[in-house]
């Protein structure tokens, strides 16, 4: 019977539209969770009932169903924010996270540092990222990002560069007098060094002219600072000759005494290469880069130096890479490690696990792991989260089209009933 039908018909669309008023209020309620995506619930008409059979047409329809509810994977708005370890994703691209429940993804950014010094989400998941070597280097091999709390050790020098330029005009000759050393020399400068167990020691570099292009130095520091040393007086570490081309270029440079012996129980006859530049004889290079003579006053361009004192950890920070470096009490940076993406053929697809989660589902096909900005996966934002995607003005025109589209399928049922009231008053 035709009224009967429409009955079910008339629930099937209150049923539907029931479901797709809980999809919108989802929405409305996620308004304001990081890196939340709107959904969207889409309706499919169930099988119609043939008036013909296989001849096609005179169809009846039967109602209506859910057929999907699918997330609207737009773009959310990226936030500044003031927290160091905020993380934003714009493009595609999932948040890496392994907890008690297996791996699960997420575009939700705010995370923090437990006190284990693990970056954990905010229900506690490890944020999974590409670990770095000793040296700071990213390496290929996924893990838990995690800094650590103990004293990094001490490096020892291996080795100085300095650029300087002599100056080619100096013509008075002096005799070298290591008592007296400022004063028997053409110039002076200071660097820095670092023996074995990370104390710092200040060298006083001097050079003295000894014929045209050719150059003598020698490194001395206080003698209280070298084993058999004697307070008050410096006390040779090291020296050697460095040579110049006609036209100022670096030609050869040769160290010709290494002693760097620093007493308080360092290692002995410590290896410390000077390094002045790119030599043409020594080094087979242009002796353009790195030390010259040039006719203007002696000065010391820059110098740098390998070594470093023992420190902790003040300051950490990611960059828009995703790399995350720490700031040491010594004045050293490294890189720790690099948070990893996952990529996913259909996003769609993921399933919800609660708390901004999701899982791999058979439809969404396995994560593609990599690094951000790479092979299509988004660009990582510091100090930045995602906003939800919810649009609160169409999800409420939204909910007043299903609103009225449940209030008319109410309807259908109640003019079925009085048409069944008609039907059972026949016998009256």
């Amino acid at each position: 019977m035709g009224v009967l039908s429409s009955l079910y018909t008339g629930v099937s669309g209150l049923s539907a539209q029931g479901e797709a008023l809980g999809v919108i209020g989802d929405n409305i309620a996620n308004s304001n969770t990081v890196g939340f995506k709107a959904s969207r619930a889409e309706f499919q008409d169930i099988v119609a009932k043939s008036l013909k059979g296989i001849l096609g047409g005179n169809q009846i329809g039967r109602g209506v169903k859910i057929g999907a509810v699918n997330p609207i994977l737009t773009q959310g708005n990226v936030d500044a924010t003031e927290k160091s370890t905020d993380l934003a994703i714009s493009g595609d691209g999932y948040f890496i996270l392994r907890g008690s429940d297996g791996e699960s993804y997420t575009r939700d950014g705010s995370f923090h540092f437990d006190r284990e010094g693990y970056l954990v989400t905010n229900d506690n998941q490890r944020v999974q990222g590409f670990q770095a070597d000793e040296d700071g280097e990213i390496l290929n091999k996924v893990g838990d990002i995690k800094f650590p709390r103990a004293l990094i050790p001490a490096k020892a020098t291996k080795e100085i560069h300095m650029d300087l330029n002599l100056d080619s005009r100096i013509q008075n000759v002096k005799t070298w007098d290591p008592a007296n050393p400022y004063d028997s020399s053409h110039y002076s400068t200071g660097i820095e060094l670092y023996d074995s167990q990370g104390n710092k020691h200040l060298m006083t570099m001097f050079f003295l002219k000894t014929a045209d292009r050719t150059w003598e130095w020698k490194g001395m520091v206080d003698g209280k600072e070298v084993t058999g040393g004697e307070e008050g007086k410096m006390a040779e570490v090291a020296s050697g000759k460095i040579t110049y081309t006609v036209d100022g270029k670096l030609d050869t440079e040769e160290m010709t005494n290494s002693a760097f012996n620093f007493s308080g129980g360092a290692l002995q006859n410590q290896q410390i290469k000077l390094d002045f530049g790119d030599s043409i004889t020594t080094d087979q290079g242009t002796g353009l880069d790195g030390s010259k003579q040039y006719g203007k006053e002696s000065d010391l361009i820059s110098w740098r130096q390998d070594g470093s004192a023992a420190g902790t950890i003040n300051n950490l920070s990611f960059n828009d890479e995703g790399v995350l470096t720490a700031l040491y009490s010594n004045g050293e940076t490294q890189d720790l490690a690099q948070i990893s993406l996952a990529k996913f053929e259909n996003p769609e697809a993921l399933f919800k696990v609660g708390n901004n989660r999701m899982k791999e589902a058979r439809d969404s096909g396995p994560a593609a792991v990599g690094a951000p900005n790479k092979a299509g996966r988004g660009k990582i934002f510091a100090k930045s989260l995602e906003r939800s995607t919810v649009d609160m003005a169409s999800q409420f025109v939204n909910l007043i089209q299903n609103q009225r589209a449940f209030q008319a399928n109410a309807k259908t049922i109640t003019t079925t009933d009085e048409l069944l009231a008609e039907v059972i008053n026949l016998k009256r």
